[in-house]
C-alpha cells in the first residue's frame, strides 16, 4: 500500500498519519502547507501543497509515488452568514474541500484500475449530513462529499475499490478549537449538546481510517459512516 494523505500538517491528517506509522505502515505519503510539521512526522516523503491554490501540484506526486490509498483529510472552515461571505473566500471553501478532492481521485484512479485495488477515503464533517447554520459553503462541500462518494463507489466497485466519507463531529483539534472561536457558543454550550459530552478524540478517527483500508471492510463501499459521540441522534 502507497497511502497519501492530505491536510497531514496537523489534526486529524497528523494523526492519522502518525498513528499509521506507529502500527508499523512502510509507505506513507504526506501534504499539506507546514514544511517543518511535514518534516516530523518521518513519512517515505512528502510534498508542500496549498490545496485552496494549486491542487494540480500534487497531480505528478500522486501518480509517480503509485497512491493506492487516498485519504482526503485537507479542509477549511468558516463561520459565516452567507450573504457576509467574501467571493474569494466561497471559492477557497469549495476548492479545499471538494473539487481538490475530485481532482486528486481522478489522478489516482487508474494506477488503482491498473492493480484492481484501491482505497479512497474522505474525511467530512458532519455539518454535510446535518447542516450547519452559518457555514453553509462548508456544509455544502462536505456534503458534496457524500454525494461523490456514492457515484464513485458504484463507478468503481467491479475494480476492487472501495470509497468511503468519515463524518466527524466535534474534535479535539485546532480547527475545532478555532471553529468555537468563531461562533457563538462556547465550548461548554457546545459539549453540552453532543449526547456522550464529549468531543471526538481524533486517534478514534485514525483507528477507523484503518479498518477502512484493510481487507476486513472490502465490502463497505459508498457510505457516509457518522463518528461524533452521537452528535447526528439528535438530543
Amino acid at each position: 500500500m502507497n497511502i497519501l494523505i492530505t491536510g497531514a500538517s496537523k489534526g486529524i491528517g497528523r494523526t492519522i498519519a502518525l498513528e499509521f506509522i506507529a502500527a508499523g505502515y512502510k509507505n506513507i505519503f504526506v501534504t499539506g502547507r507546514n514544511e517543518d510539521l511535514l518534516k516530523s512526522i518521518d513519512a517515505v516523503s512528502y510534498c508542500i501543497c496549498d490545496l485552496s491554490q494549486n491542487p494540480d501540484k500534487l497531480f505528478d506526486y500522486i501518480e509517480k509515488n503509485k497512491i493506492d490509498v487516498l485519504i482526503n483529510n485537507a479542509g477549511e472552515y468558516i463561520y459565516s452568514p452567507l450573504d457576509k461571505m467574501k467571493d474569494d473566500d466561497i471559492t477557497r471553501l469549495l476548492t479545499t474541500n471538494l473539487l481538490a478532492p475530485c481532482k486528486l481521485i481522478s489522478k489516482a484512479i487508474p494506477y488503482m484500475k491498473s492493480q484492481r485495488w484501491g482505497r479512497i477515503i474522505n474525511i467530512g464533517s458532519i455539518s454535510g449530513v446535518m447542516g450547519e447554520a452559518n457555514a453553509s459553503i462548508y456544509s455544502g462541500s462536505k456534503a458534496g462529499l457524500l454525494g461523490l462518494t456514492k457515484a464513485l463507489a458504484l463507478e468503481l466497485a467491479e475494480y476492487n475499490i472501495t470509497v468511503n466519507t468519515i463524518n466527524p463531529g466535534w474534535v479535539e483539534t485546532d480547527l475545532g478549537t478555532g471553529s468555537i472561536e468563531e461562533s457563538e457558543f462556547s465550548k461548554e454550550e457546545i459539549i453540552e449538546c453532543i449526547p456522550q459530552k464529549r468531543f471526538v478524540d481524533p486517534k478514534e478517527i485514525a483507528g477507523l481510517v484503518k479498518y477502512l483500508i484493510s481487507d476486513d471492510s472490502r465490502g463497505i463501499t459508498g457510505q457516509g459512516i457518522n463518528i461524533c459521540a452521537g452528535l447526528s441522534v439528535g438530543i
